[in-house]
């Protein structure tokens, strides 16, 4: 049209922010922030935010600059995903299961200028802090997050290297402060380290803009009408909380903060406070139906469970339905904000018998209302595959709730988004009602004389075994059929069953060259986000050698 402008002249740059400014005004008296005898209302967590923010602008923090937290979920770790943004500066939440010489390289590579330590964590964080300061690299400010709101924690070695308190910094750092609105709602929010389950993390830049939009999508896929009640079992610091911390604020729901999680907290928790949504990748499922009876207590009302971060077995996804749980399957990745896709329910399915909806569950769906497209492609010709369940591809998404890109790496962004699609490495199928169904990550899939082998169909039928609590598989190099699928188990406490017994049953259930020849009970690693570390236990059978010899049977 002639004349017409790209936006009005009061247009305002998007951002998460704006939903604390109405929760205070519109749910002001209301609970807010839950934890443990602590209850904050909303009006009281925006005045914290701003004497936060006040406090770090009076720290010398202003726009562009990075501030790091290493901190479970407890109140000041929501509250910097507000007033961290409200001075300009970008939120870096840092992995609570790091060690120090991990912790040294992601504070040097951000170049936090302050980070906010738990007491719990005190020792890890001021490991990290020396390994800086013998790499002459200046060390951020330390401000320890006490539990005893403002008293000295009783850890060890607290005077060393800590600058400040949480609480005393808030008491002290007046509430009247301007909030530094983004420029641009393309600037950078945040910086998400990936999980570093293949290789080292990288840092992953995420704008207002898209946080705004992946916070509304992920509320509106967990169907969360007005105040909601989020009992918060996934880490905060794993894509900003699946960018839910701002999506709480946006209904003006409760957060119930809890320091760790099991399954006899969360049952305890969700009776409490009569919870209505948390979320949780399938090793915190797992956890909820393998929980002993006395641990369990009845649901007081519908609970939705959001999943992602691993594919979730259809057997978990059966057994959450039968105890009353309401399951939403979402998939995505660090570089998608958290959540890209929804396994969205159709009417139609709900008179399908029980095994047969989880096994349409446990597929990654469509994608939700913030992503623009989603495909699976011929990662060379980016050709889309035929919607026919079988040919494989790699998963691709592009939209505004894809990353900005790789913070100091230009070199891998450019990669991460050639030909104007974000690659997740994901290995997927598209069926022919358009949902899409990963299939592997493209380092594991399995090839085997030829045949690719999809680790994730062996490990849901692992599951299915009455003993096996988790499953992984990976493959096991080997001089005649170039490898083999190899599967570390974890088994039931209280039963017995042997490797033998674990191969026939996957051979009954899948072709021949797919089933195990190899099985090892042990605990699984894995990332504080549930995600099995698949390269150690490439490692460890990298270490067993070759099963199979040239000229040898090959049973």
């Amino acid at each position: 049209m002639e004349g017409a402008v790209r936006c009005s002249a009061n247009y305002v740059p998007l951002t998460p922010i704006s939903f604390l400014e109405r929760a205070a005004v519109v749910y002001g008296d209301c609970a807010s922030v839950v934890h443990g005898s602590t209850t904050y209302s909303w009006r009281e967590t925006r005045d914290r935010c701003l004497r936060l923010a006040s406090a770090l602008s009076r720290l010398g923090i202003s726009r562009g600059d990075v501030v790091a937290v290493l901190a479970p979920n407890v109140p000041a770790m929501y509250e910097l995903h507000f007033g961290v943004p409200m001075t300009g500066a970008i939120l870096c939440t840092l992995n609570t299961r790091h060690d120090s010489a991990m912790l040294s390289v992601l504070l040097k590579h951000s170049e936090a200028k302050v980070v906010f330590v738990d007491y719990q964590l005190l020792e890890v964080a001021q490991g990290a802090l020396k390994l800086l300061s013998q790499a002459r690299a200046k060390p951020p400010f330390l401000v320890i997050i006490s539990e005893s709101c403002g008293s000295p924690p009783a850890v060890p070695n607290f005077a060393a290297s800590v600058n400040e308190e949480y609480e005393t910094l808030l008491k002290t750092a007046p509430s009247q402060f301007e909030i530094k609105w983004p420029v641009d709602e393309c600037d950078p929010i945040s910086l998400n380290y990936t999980s570093g389950t293949t290789s080292r993390p990288k840092g992953v830049i995420y704008s207002h803009r898209g946080a705004y939009l992946n916070a509304i999508a992920t509320v509106l896929l967990n169907d969360m009408t007005t105040m909601p009640v989020y009992l918060w079992t996934v880490p905060m610091f794993h894509c900003n909380g699946w960018c839910l911390p701002w999506g709480i604020a946006a209904q003006g729901g409760t957060n119930i903060c809890i320091r760790n999680v099991s399954a006899e907290v969360i049952f305890e928790n969700i009776a409490l406070h009569k919870v209505t949504h948390m979320g949780g990748a399938p090793t915190v499922l797992n956890m909820i139906v393998n929980a002993p009876i006395a641990e369990q207590k009845p649901l007081p009302g519908r609970v939705t469970v959001m999943t992602g971060a691993a594919p979730p077995p259809p057997q978990v996804l059966f057994k959450m339905e039968e105890l009353g749980f309401h399951v939403i399957h979402s998939y995505g990745l660090t570089e998608t904000y958290g959540p890209g896709t929804v396994c969205t329910w159709k009417p139609e399915w709900d008179s399908l018998s029980a095994e047969e909806r989880a096994r349409l569950k446990s597929r990654q769906g469509l994608q939700h209302l913030a992503i623009e497209e989603l495909d699976v492609k011929d990662p060379v010709t980016l050709k889309s595959v035929p919607a026919d369940g079988k040919t494989m591809g790699e998963v691709m998404f592009r939209g505004n709730a894809v990353m900005n890109g790789y913070y100091k790496d230009l070199n891998a962004t450019k990669e991460a988004l050639s030909g104007g699609w974000f690659r997740s490495g994901d290995l997927g199928v598209r069926h022919a009602d358009g949902y899409i169904k990963l299939k592997d990550r493209s380092k594991d899939i399995i090839i085997s004389g030829g045949e690719n082998i999809s680790t994730i169909e062996v490990e849901s039928v692992l599951f299915g075994h009455p003993a096996v609590l988790e499953a992984a598989v990976v493959g096991r190099p080997d001089d005649y059929w170039g490898e083999t699928p190899c599967a570390f188990v974890k088994l039931k406490e209280g039963t017995h069953v042997g490797a033998e017994e674990i191969i026939r049953f996957c051979r009954a259930r899948l072709p021949h060259y797919m089933a195990p020849r190899t099985v090892v009970f042990e605990d699984l690693p894995k990332t504080s986000t549930g995600k099995t570390q698949k390269f150690v236990l490439r490692e460890k059978a990298k270490a067993m050698g070759s099963l199979f010899k040239k000229g040898a049977s090959k049973l």
